[in-house]
Order: structure tokens, then sequence, then C-alpha cells
């Protein structure tokens, strides 16, 4: 039988909250101690919604809504560990108080134009950056998309 060695799924949140975005503090390697996206690998058995909301709820505490795609991102350089690819959903909180859990060392809302200035692990600086051109002019995105 053929050995298929195919990308890993998994799913990343873009929670904002006035003027401040949700990042989540990794308190595992890669990029240990850097900001994120709340999310992770979607399991076997689940679909890619029921995971953002599972991600979102263990790694914050906050019970969530998908509303949209922002796009998929599959940069196979995009994580260390492999060819990891990724599907960016745009959610809204439903219930819950944030507070870091799982993989989250801490959690922090950081206000938009601060983003530019803090280390962010993986492609999720260009995440965000595709996340605040999509409020003004919609669309979706992924990596290699001309900007």
């Amino acid at each position: 039988m053929k050995e298929y060695k195919n990308p890993i799924p998994t799913v990343d949140a873009i929670i904002q909250n006035s003027n401040s975005i949700l990042l989540v503090k990794r308190s595992k390697d890669p990029y240990k101690n850097q900001f994120a996206l709340p999310g992770g690998f979607v399991n076997e058995g689940e679909t890619i919604e029921e995971a953002i909301k599972r991600e979102v709820y263990e790694e914050t505490s906050l019970e969530v809504h998908p509303i949209d795609i922002l796009g998929v991102y599959s940069d196979p350089k995009r994580d260390p560990r492999g060819h990891i690819m990724t599907v960016v959903f745009i959610v809204l909180i439903i219930r819950g108080n944030p507070s870091a859990g799982d993989d989250a060392k801490e959690i922090s809302w950081i206000p938009i134009e601060k983003i530019s200035d803090i280390k962010i692990a993986f492609d999720h600086k260009l995440v965000i950056h595709d996340y605040l051109r999509w409020k003004k002019e919609g669309g979706t995105y992924w990596t290699q998309k001309l900007r």
C-alpha cells in the first residue's frame, strides 16, 4: 500500500473585541512564550467547525460561534513541525470570560495598533493583516494570494 504524506489540518480563530484581538501566549514549543491566535489540531471524526469551537474553549474558556472563514493557509514552511495547514475562522463570543487553559500560558487582548510591535507565532501576523483587510474589503485569503 502506498504511504501518503498529507498536510495535517488545524484551525485558528480571529476573536475581536472593540479595538483588540485575543491572542494566547504559547506554553509549548514551537514558538514557546510567543503570542498566537487560539487554535489547534482537528481531531479524527471532528468537523472543522467542531474543532474551532473546542480549541477556542480549551485555550480561552470562551464559547464561540464561527461566522465566516477568513481563509486557508497552507505554506509547507508555516510550522516547523511539518506541513500543517490551517483554516482560519472569524468567530463571535457566545459566552464566557476569557482565561488561559490547555496549551495557553496566558491570554491577552492586544490592541490592533500594537500587533506589529510584538512577536507572533507561525504566520499569524499575516493572518491578522488579512483579517483587517477583510473587514474593509471582504473576500477570502490564502497563503500566496496577491495582496
